[in-house]
């Protein structure tokens, strides 16, 4: 079984410990945890990671967020990966900080890199594990917040929100969608 894992988030030095750069962090460290390195791909930076008899291909679009859908087009087609088996991993301002949650669809609410990838695939039924940044800036500064590094407060507990991720990621290509909800989704 192959499973597509999309971390979103932007390329560059400056965005790096953002919170939009979350989905990347969170592929970063499986690589990590895994022994392997990415390596820049078309449309991507690309690594594979063998997990229970399933294939993790794990990609970080090198597009930019706004067309984060172009990568995930290219390397579907390329994989012959069918949706169901594709999670995208996407920072989310609908959800507190210190939660995280999958789902198996839903609207982009707003956000661009789900919207491209949403636009290119013609469909909103795509899983998606949706990390948590909370909503706490000022009325017009949502842009400046998600591309601002995490709150002092927050960064200690980034490695267990990123390990939980990291769990839901496993879960989902071992188990399914359903039962990783009722796991985790609390």
């Amino acid at each position: 079984m192959k499973y597509l894992i999309v971390g979103l988030g932007n390329i560059g030095q400056e965005y790096a410990d953002t919170r939009h750069n979350i989905g990347f962090m969170v592929l970063d460290e499986m690589a990590k945890e895994a022994g392997v390195k990415f390596s820049t791909m078309r449309l991507a930076s690309y690594v594979e990671i063998n997990f229970k008899g399933r294939s993790l291909h794990l990609i970080k679009p090198t597009t930019y967020m706004n067309l984060s859908g172009k990568a995930v087009t290219y390397w579907m087609q390329d994989l012959k990966i069918p949706i169901e088996n594709v999670l995208i991993v996407v920072d989310d301002l609908a959800i507190p900080f210190g939660s995280v949650k999958i789902k198996p669809k839903g609207s982009p609410a707003g956000h661009n890199g789900l919207k491209s990838i949403e636009g290119l695939l013609g469909s909103n039924e795509y899983p998606r594990l949706r990390f948590g940044i909370g909503d706490n800036f000022a009325k017009g500064r949502q842009v400046d917040y998600v591309l601002s590094g995490f709150d002092h407060d927050e960064i200690p507990e980034l490695p267990t929100l990123i390990d939980k991720s990291i769990n839901m990621v496993k879960s989902f290509a071992t188990i399914g969608i359903e039962l990783t909800m009722t796991n985790f989704n609390k």
